[in-house]
């Protein structure tokens, strides 16, 4: 399941046509602290064409942290565009979320990802936005 979610930021990252360098190093982050290999990963960021599968097997949890890791992934490069929110937005509802949820969580958290935003309080503002 981490090479689905993986995949998922990887399509996000190449939906503007060029994965930058800080999307690419947060992506290595999240896969290899999932465990998941470095040329693993090197292997998916070259072929970002995969199909996003079912992500609707999640749990609650997983569907948060995966939601956090793509509205951060879409900051990471200092630049936001719509094909990005519209990506976003779409995975959301894949999730089990509307839309709004990607507009309320973009606006705390952060784009760096050693500045951690406070999780718990996320969470429940997302919960509010379930399906």
């Amino acid at each position: 399941m981490v090479k689905e979610q993986l995949n998922v930021l990887i399509q996000l990252a190449a939906s503007d046509n060029e994965v930058a360098e800080k999307e690419a190093k947060l992506i290595h982050i999240i896969g290899q602290s999932n465990g998941v290999s470095k040329e693993e990963i090197d292997e998916m960021l070259k072929n970002p064409e995969r199909p996003i599968g079912d992500l609707s097997m999640l749990t609650p949890d997983q569907k948060f942290e995966h939601l956090y890791h793509v509205v951060q992934l879409m900051k990471v490069d200092g630049q936001v565009f719509k094909s990005e929110i519209v990506f976003c937005q779409d995975i959301a509802e894949r999730l089990g979320y509307k839309k709004g949820v990607i507009a309320e969580l973009s606006s705390k958290i952060f784009s760096d990802p050693s500045i951690t935003a406070d999780r718990e309080m996320l969470k429940n503002k997302a919960q509010k936005y379930l399906n």
